[in-house]
């Protein structure tokens, strides 16, 4: 892989068309995406026709492609006509990130000073707005062959972009790239909890809601979910978890006018008080390595994640509360709807999509369910079964992309779940896409393409 690499001492760069500055407001659906996946995190934008085909070699459907340095999964985030991702510029000509299906847990091999950057471009020609040097340094955790430095998606509300880089801090910038304030947390040493030598590099994303950032960090020590100022980096609450490392990020959710905030884990998945950040309720088991975010729907809370004794896919009762863990000769409790064991997502966010559950693994099996009851209604695979999946699924205009690590984006049609194309994005497809007023935002690791 060829990567470009800037000097450290890069300045800001903003052009005149960026002094711009939105008013904190409601993102408005179908036309910003201001987090991982979404609104709420729920990977779907509807209100406009997205495509169903389209050439990247021939600039089909293509409005603009643009290249972008460096290595980062982190995934588009859009508020009105500004476009935001991150990336880590190595200074190491072989970046070293693999795709396809395989278990290797050890880290990436690379100590060169890297360099971090803010990077946002006009959502409707790609132009560069902002083109910020966050820091330089030599990374404080390594990071896995299927990982980046810069693999956190920003949160954005119009008014400010925060930036969760692991363990180099947290950082909140003005739309124009001007840094506000930085918070250190300290190493955040995200990894494999069998062997704490295994070091994968941070992956949750901050969400922002109501001018308060929220930040999971489940890593090898002292695991938190903290909530700071969005304004001023202020910890407003730090509420300990006893969690092995996660890589899942929160979903904001309301409930009875009480605001939660539901969280992914393998020995504590569950949900806490937005403004106190005190539990409501807990669940025990699972995948020991999760990753999916939560979604909701139908008064219930979809929860999967994979690896080690358990997969499961659950729905979850909005209204528990208390330790909801199922016993062992448990399929559902007070607080468990429904749940499939041993058929859960270890990558792959679902998406919730016209009142099915869209759940796929890391080899391209898809599952769906009835989101009210758990029954299957249809079951398939994407690609020839050796095709690696981690870029999580989104939903328009009727309409699934799923997209392989190869960087073919297959598009299902949701009511009789046919594929009804299958588009190569010409690199490696990693990073979860957004759309933005039926454009579909894929990043590749080489650079971001808009698709109309």
């Amino acid at each position: 892989m060829n990567t470009l690499r800037f000097p450290a001492a890069v300045a800001l760069v903003v052009l005149a068309s960026a002094a711009i500055v939105y008013p904190a407001a409601d993102p408005k659906p179908g036309v910003d995406w201001p987090s991982f996946r979404g609104i709420r995190g729920a990977g779907v934008a509807e209100g406009f026709t997205t495509a169903t085909t389209w050439n990247v070699a021939g600039k089909t459907n293509v409005r603009w492609s643009v290249p972008v340095p460096g290595l980062g999964l982190s995934s588009p985030v859009i508020w009105g006509n500004r476009l935001c991702v991150t990336t880590a510029i190595s200074g190491q000509k072989d970046a070293g990130l693999r795709i396809g299906l395989y278990g290797d847990v050890v880290s990436v091999k690379d100590d060169t000073s890297h360099t971090w950057k803010l990077l946002c471009y006009d959502k409707a020609s790609g132009k560069t707005l902002v083109d910020q040097t966050i820091l330089s340094g030599i990374p404080k955790i390594k990071r896995h062959t299927k990982s980046t430095h810069a693999s956190s998606t920003l949160a954005t509300d119009g008014t400010r972009l925060i930036a969760m880089l692991g363990s180099e801090g947290l950082f909140a910038f003005d739309m124009n790239g001007k840094q506000l304030w930085m918070k250190d947390f300290g190493v955040l040493d995200s990894g494999w909890h069998v062997d704490p030598g295994a070091q994968w590099a941070f992956g949750s994303s901050p969400v922002l809601h109501d001018n308060v950032v929220i930040i999971q960090a489940d890593v090898q020590k002292n695991s938190f979910l903290a909530a700071l100022d969005a304004a001023t980096g202020k910890e407003l609450w730090r509420t300990p978890r006893a969690d092995v490392p996660t890589w899942s990020t929160p979903t904001i959710h309301d409930v009875g006018g009480v605001t939660q905030i539901l969280v992914n884990g393998w020995k504590h998945t569950g949900a806490y008080d937005f403004k106190t950040g005190k539990e409501i309720w807990k669940f025990n088991g699972g995948g020991d390595i999760p990753v999916p975010t939560p979604i909701v729907g139908h008064g219930l809370i979809f929860i999967t994640n994979a690896h080690g004794g358990q997969s499961p896919v659950l729905a979850i009762r909005e209204t528990a509360t208390g330790d909801i863990s199922l016993a062992r000769d448990q399929t559902t409790n007070e607080g468990v709807a429904w749940n499939v064991p041993r058929d859960g997502a270890y990558l792959v966010s679902p998406v919730l999509y016209r009142g099915l559950l869209y759940v796929t693994k890391s080899n391209g099996a898809l599952s769906v369910f009835n989101a009210r009851t758990g029954e299957r209604v249809h079951q398939g695979r994407l690609g020839s079964g050796t095709s690696a999946f981690t870029a999580s699924t989104i939903a328009a205009d009727g309409k699934l992309y799923f997209t392989s690590e190869e960087g073919d984006v297959y598009v299902m049609k949701a009511d009789t779940f046919e594929i009804l194309a299958t588009n190569s994005l010409g690199g490696i497809g990693m990073a979860t896409p957004a759309v933005s007023e039926g454009v579909l935002y894929f990043r590749t690791s080489t650079g971001l393409l808009a698709i109309k």
